[in-house]
């Protein structure tokens, strides 16, 4: 059977999706709904919101978020996420060795077994 290609996604997404939620937190802190807008607006980092927010937690567990409430004037107070130390140096690990990831899948895909 021909995996599909949403189900191709879904394995990339696994292992990059969190590494862009930092990346979006690099400037500073972050509303949710903003950055769900953000990574659902092509359809290929994510598809919808509700992936986002128990990835969310898990960085939050993990040390490599923060999480702050701040009043809004347009509604309740909004959950803003922030870059820890931990997610900065995390985010900065991935983005030293993904270059490489990325170059050597290219690679592959592009010559096969022929170089």
């Amino acid at each position: 059977m021909v995996p599909s290609d949403s189900a191709i996604l879904t394995h990339l997404r696994r292992g990059a999706l969190e590494y862009c939620v930092l990346a979006m937190l690099r400037d500073g802190p972050t509303y949710g709904f903003d950055i769900a807008r953000h990574l659902t607006r092509d359809g290929v980092l994510m598809t919808s919101e509700g992936t986002l927010y128990p990835l969310l937690s898990r960085l939050r567990k993990a040390g490599l978020v923060d999480t702050t409430w701040q009043e809004s004037t347009s509604g309740p107070p909004r959950r803003y996420y922030a870059l820890t130390g931990s997610g900065a140096a995390a985010l900065e690990a991935f983005h030293r060795t993904w270059p490489s990831f990325r170059d050597a899948v290219d690679t592959v895909l592009s010559e096969g077994a022929t170089s």
